[in-house]
């Protein structure tokens, strides 16, 4: 009995997997945009040649992977087009690790830093004075903080992302805001000192003031510097209690 469930399972996740990929070809074909909307169900059926319980599925795998979204009362939507898939994936085979192991983390840390270093060049030549301003008024929010003892994690990730955004390239925003969820979701208690937090404070100073001075190799080592405790953290491991438990520097 187990054996042609087994192979009738397999078969309907293939005939789901290969309705998927006509939708998406239907997309790709008519040119639709986020946020346009698909045809009925019944109209959908008829132009990728599959059943209504076929294409439901298939719908469902596309809106868990923000394709499409489905607005109940209204209809079925082109997605965002966001990572979400790819921060659940992220956040899940960390979370599948040993409490003691950092290697997920320290994969992210690597990729954000040579993303950042690699775009210094040109984060140097996007900055203007808004932009140095906004900068410059999240650093001075996280030192205002670190004072009361208090944590900073938005202030830190709104600064990264405020880093990014003159560039016009929101796939690297996307990604830059990806990879701090995954390790908000991910991140254990890390080891942290007032000394370290003040550190992390500096090290975003510095990357305003190497940003403003237009020189880009500046800014790529400040950048590197500001990782310098993150990855120092990941090495000492997790705190077993203090004020700052469950906040680390990122």
């Amino acid at each position: 009995m187990i054996e042609p469930i087994s192979r009738q399972s397999g078969g309907a996740r293939l005939r789901q997997h290969e309705v998927a990929e006509r939708i998406k070809q239907y997309i790709l074909q008519n040119r639709l945009r986020p946020g346009d909307a698909l045809p009925t169900e019944a109209e959908l059926c008829a132009a990728v040649g599959a059943s209504r319980s076929s294409v439901r599925e298939a719908i469902k795998t596309l809106t868990a992977l923000d394709i499409v979204e489905v607005r109940h009362g209204h209809g079925t939507y082109v997605g965002r087009l966001s990572l979400t898939a790819l921060v659940e994936s992220l956040a899940f085979r960390g979370l599948l690790s040993r409490a003691d192991d950092f290697r997920v983390l320290a994969e992210l840390v690597e990729v954000r830093q040579t993303i950042e270093q690699g775009l210094a060049p040109s984060i140097v030549a996007a900055l203007d004075d808004s932009l140095r301003t906004g900068l410059g008024e999240i650093a001075d929010q996280m030192a205002e903080l670190a004072a009361k003892g208090e944590t900073f994690v938005e202030q830190d990730r709104r600064f990264h992302l405020l880093l990014m955004e003159p560039l016009g390239n929101e796939l690297v925003t996307q990604l830059t805001a990806a990879f701090w969820d995954v390790h908000a979701i991910v991140a254990p208690t890390m080891h942290t000192t007032p000394e370290s937090v003040q550190e992390t404070v500096q090290a975003h100073r510095a990357i305003v003031e190497a940003a403003a001075s237009g020189d880009a190799d500046r800014l790529s080592a400040a950048i590197a510097a500001h990782y310098v405790p993150v990855r120092r953290h990941l090495q000492e491991g997790p705190e077993v209690s203090g004020p700052d438990a469950g906040e680390g520097n990122v």
